[in-house]
């Protein structure tokens, strides 16, 4: 069953710089991530969720939905994001908006389990 739900889900990845001068700073905060904050993400289907920082500052994410705009609503309706965001703004290179707002969304071009799954059907 758990199989078939994550199945479902859609597999965001995104993309964000962070200020060569900021980077020690974002790696503590992200480090011991606000418990209210971390309630949040996990209340508004936010799953599988992984930052990987580039000692450059590349910032990559991934983050797995049912309804990607339901949680991209959820959290935008929640105080704590507001507060996270706002402590996060210093620092990413050219951001206008808040990261959450502000992400470059990469799109995907292979998956393993989806190509496996391709193989298993067209052999039965």
């Amino acid at each position: 069953m758990t199989d078939r739900l994550e199945a479902t889900r859609e597999r965001v990845c995104f993309q964000l710089q962070v200020k060569p001068d900021r980077i020690e700073q974002y790696r503590e905060a992200h480090a011991a991530v606000w418990p209210d904050m971390l309630d949040a993400l996990e209340a508004t289907g936010w799953h599988n969720y992984s930052l990987f920082l580039r000692d450059d500052g590349l910032l990559i994410g991934y983050f797995e939905s049912d309804d990607l705009q339901s949680s991209l609503d959820g959290m935008a309706a929640t105080d704590v994001n507001a507060k996270w965001q706002a402590a996060m703004a210093d620092n990413f290179v050219d951001l206008e908006v808040p990261a959450d707002e502000g992400f470059l969304r990469l799109t995907e071009v292979f998956n393993l389990s989806d190509q496996l799954s391709r193989i298993d059907k067209d052999l039965s």
